[in-house]
């Protein structure tokens, strides 16, 4: 934590209301990636890790954005809605995931 210039702040164990947005984040990793994989090494977890924060905010849509995903409301690029007659699958982090794509 020096190395990289970041400063500690401690809080209550077990207490989550102190800072619920950390703890939102690591209930979402933990729940949605983590506890359906395994992995190695730092090396490892970091890459997984790369891939499920691409997935979650470039592919998966987010209820509380209107069905967007995160990059779509930053306006970055869009991507095009499958059609319900006319789609594939795409696997998303190593096919622990997929989501219908617009062939």
């Amino acid at each position: 934590m020096r190395a990289l210039n970041i400063n500690e702040i401690k809080t209550v164990p077990c207490v989550p209301v102190s800072h619920p947005f950390v703890e939102r984040l690591i209930g979402t990793i933990c729940k949605g990636f983590l506890d359906h994989i395994l992995f190695w090494n730092t090396h490892d977890l970091e890459g997984n890790l790369g891939e499920f924060q691409q997935y979650y905010n470039e592919e998966r849509v987010h209820a509380s954005l209107n069905g967007d995903t995160p990059a779509e409301v930053a306006g970055e690029s869009v991507t095009s809605h499958a059609r319900i007659d006319d789609f594939q699958w795409q696997s998303h982090c190593r096919g622990l995931v997929q989501l219908p794509l617009a062939a």
